[in-house]
């Protein structure tokens, strides 16, 4: 083990000398470490941090607006006069309708993308499309 070391030693003085302080094994309960690496650096560029951070923005906005319209529908619930009882039909097409609509925007408007998303099956969701007349 001591011969490993002394030539992994020589090599380090050979190639680099003024680094042979750093990259001199350690031992830790009789056994060498090899050497630390240093990990490269992401390219300072600017121009593709402000893209990841359109990007970022773009996203949390997509997240916002779909909070507000689901607080928008809560909201909505909360208002139902129960006395005057409630069209149980309409409601269900009201969120069928949401919930499509919500599906084909995250899927850029692919009907089967939007059908796994829902978990349904792709003719289920054309014939809920033609049945509630959503344009998308």
């Amino acid at each position: 083990m001591n011969a490993e070391r002394a030539e992994t030693v020589e090599l380090t003085r050979e190639s680099a000398p003024e680094q042979v302080s750093n990259n001199r094994a350690k031992t830790v309960n009789g056994s060498a470490t090899p050497p630390l690496k240093i990990a490269a650096r992401a390219p300072n560029n600017r121009v593709s941090r402000l893209l990841d951070l359109a990007d970022m923005l773009l996203r949390e906005t997509e997240i916002l607006a779909r909070d507000k319209a689901f607080t928008d529908e809560s909201n909505r619930l909360r208002s139902l006069n129960f006395c005057d009882g409630i069209d149980f039909y309409g409601e269900v097409e009201r969120f069928e309708t949401g919930l499509i609509r919500l599906a084909l925007d995250q899927t850029g408007g692919h009907q089967a993308r939007a059908a796994r998303l829902l978990r349904i099956k792709p003719t289920t969701l054309n014939s809920k499309i033609k049945l509630y007349g959503i344009e998308y």
